[in-house]
């Protein structure tokens, strides 16, 4: 898989104690819109996905992490790889935090189900929104929380997700229409 770029924040100790969190997000289009997950609470926007438990392959964990956040069932067939994002950073309980973002284009089904989430996702009141990547990105450099937010990692998940709206938009909406 490509590597879409690299956020290496330079701020932690070399050498020391590693945490890791690879994870998955799926890219899932309709009519130049993404599907998205929106946090009510602290108003940003996010790829659906989540980290992968255990020997979990990288599908299987798209399919249920899309599910579990979304609501939206992926066409397990119709999974096509997109890139990855490593980001390092120091860690809030470890000298590194090493995360590894796989992305993925695929399609769901027209039935939504029920969303089954986290109790920090419950409290973030996440919901599924179909929006354009301009409008995602406009609303996480525009909310205050990104600015008033004491947590780097929060404020490095939102980088990424920007830059990677950024070709999303260039790389599959201006090519594809589904």
């Amino acid at each position: 898989m490509r590597e879409l770029f690299l956020i290496d924040k330079k701020n932690y100790k070399t050498g020391g104690s590693v945490g890791r969190r690879p994870s998955v997000r799926g890219i899932i289009t309709k009519c130049d819109k993404l599907a998205m997950i929106h946090s009510l609470k602290y108003n940003y926007y996010k790829l659906p996905g989540g980290g992968i438990e255990g020997v979990e392959c990288l599908e299987d964990t798209l399919v249920r992490e899309v599910k579990e956040e979304s609501g939206l069932v992926v066409l397990k067939d119709s999974i096509q790889e997109f890139g990855y994002v490593k980001r390092i950073e120091k860690g809030k309980y470890e000298d590194i935090f090493l995360q590894e973002n796989f992305y993925f284009l695929c399609e769901a089904s027209e039935i939504i189900e029920e969303q089954n989430l986290d109790d920090y996702e419950n409290e973030e009141q996440f919901v599924l929104e179909f929006v354009t990547p301009e409008e995602a990105i406009r609303v996480n450099r525009e909310s205050n929380h990104y600015e008033k937010s004491e947590k780097e990692i929060f404020r490095g998940m939102i980088e990424r997700e920007n830059r990677v709206l950024e070709i999303v938009k260039e790389e599959v909406l201006t090519k594809t229409k589904f």
